[in-house]
């Protein structure tokens, strides 16, 4: 059970949220999108939201600010969430612009708006969960694309619904958090999705 939870909370990692929504609105999205406009999108966007943090906590490892990819405690998080903050307004400003992609822009406009949620309870001593946060996102996300495109996707929210309680009881049971950082985490990503839906849906 240790080994399967420790998988699961690398596998689902919020690093990999960004890009995992973005696939999944061009894999869902009944529009003609070009391959070429599809990868000018998911590699500047694999490049800012993975390889750079990925880069990023190697440097910040190696000079002791942080102990784990998890960030266990309040002081090692800000940090890595700083920097996440800054390139997910570099991927909403530059990337993905309004008048690019209006689904995606709401999305990580959502994104933003949890991640400057999380980091503001970490300055009232909170440590919400950035695993349910971003899985939260995602599952409001590809909610929203369903009811906004009128297609069913079921299987896949279902799936989504059932990899958050993976992810809640794998991060339970490693003690990386308490119920309640887990429930306004996923409660966050929910939310944050939420709120962006009237300007698009």
């Amino acid at each position: 059970m240790q080994q399967f939870s420790t998988a699961i909370s690398y596998l689902l990692h919020p690093l990999f949220i960004p890009l995992s929504g973005t696939s999944a609105y061009f894999i869902i999205s009944p529009k003609f999108i070009p391959t070429s406009f599809q990868a000018a999108t998911i590699l500047p966007i694999f490049l800012l939201t993975i390889i750079i943090p990925i880069l990023s906590y190697i440097l910040l490892k190696h000079l002791g600010i942080v102990s784990s990819v998890f960030m266990p405690n309040l002081r090692e998080r800000k940090y890595p969430l700083y920097l996440n903050l800054g390139l997910l307004l570099l991927v909403l400003l530059k990337v993905i612009p309004n008048h690019y992609s209006v689904e995606l822009h709401y999305y990580f406009l959502g994104l933003v708006a949890a991640s400057f949620s999380a980091l503001f309870l970490l300055f009232i001593n909170f440590k919400c969960s950035m695993h349910l946060m971003g899985l939260g996102s995602l599952l409001m996300f590809l909610i929203n694309l369903s009811i906004h495109f009128e297609i069913n996707i079921a299987i896949a929210i279902a799936i989504m619904t059932l990899l958050c309680g993976l992810t809640a009881t794998a991060r339970l049971y490693l003690r990386a958090h308490t119920a309640p950082e887990l429930i306004i985490g996923f409660l966050l990503g929910v939310a944050t999705q939420l709120l962006t839906v009237k300007f698009w849906l």
